[in-house]
């Protein structure tokens, strides 16, 4: 499987997966939609879970927020998803919530390095190695503050309670994402698309706070499977009053 890496400032590198999708017949050419998102089936990654290709439409949203409700086992995930600074993301995110793609799925990798502070979801198959099938471009942050732990001026913030996407390098999004705990430093390759809200950070801390599973090479282990089993129950955009 191709394994998407997120990089902090030391040798530190947070995994998850891209996705893919068997194509219809040996030999065929995966498929692309025609849109401006341009969603590429992956023929050498199966999906996790069966899903399509998300629609493409030419006029693709790019304006206004959508709510997102995360009911987890350790408490509520509320995010709020931001259509002008990721729009194809977002169009994918909500595509794969609306087919139960995320539903009782396992929050896989927690990271407490002093530089990375992340939760990493979105894989069916809680390992990191799962995918929707289909893998898409970047839609890259452009207005992250220079990470002041960084003095070469490469990396950024990526603040606390940021929602942004995993990946195996350059234009493979797929399901995976992860919610920032702590302010982290990384080169801005990661498509930030929305927030997690206040109740979400709540969450957030209590899972963190419980800690990383020790493994018998690292008793003590700074990036790993949380101690708190963290599972998103359901995924569903949130119906306003």
């Amino acid at each position: 499987m191709n394994r998407a890496v997120i990089s902090g400032l030391a040798a530190v590198a947070l995994v998850v997966s891209g996705g893919g999708v068997a194509t219809a017949s040996d030999g065929a050419p995966p498929r692309t939609t025609h849109g401006p998102c341009q969603y590429t089936q992956t023929p050498d990654e199966p999906p996790a879970r069966a899903v399509p290709l998300p629609p493409d439409p030419r006029r693709t949203p790019s304006r206004g927020t959508v709510d997102v409700s995360v009911p987890t086992s350790r408490g509520s995930l509320p995010l709020t998803l931001d259509r002008a600074k990721a729009p194809c993301t977002v169009q994918s995110f909500l595509h794969l919530a609306r087919h139960g793609f995320y539903d009782r799925t396992v929050c896989h990798r927690l990271t407490a390095y002093p530089t990375l502070k992340v939760l990493q979801c979105g894989d069916p198959t809680g390992t990191g190695e799962g995918g929707p099938g289909y893998k898409y471009k970047d839609e890259l942050p452009v207005d992250l503050p220079p990470a002041p732990t960084d003095p070469t001026g490469a990396r950024r913030v990526y603040e606390r309670g940021l929602l942004a996407m995993a990946n195996a390098g350059s234009d493979t999004n797929g399901s995976q994402f992860f919610v920032v705990w702590g302010d982290s430093a990384l080169r801005p390759n990661y498509t930030v698309f929305g927030t997690v809200d206040a109740a979400g950070l709540v969450t957030l801390d209590k899972v963190a706070a419980g800690g990383i599973q020790p493994t018998a090479d690292d008793p003590a282990p700074v990036d790993g499977t949380p101690v708190l089993r963290t599972e998103l129950l359901r995924v569903r955009q949130s119906c306003r009053p």
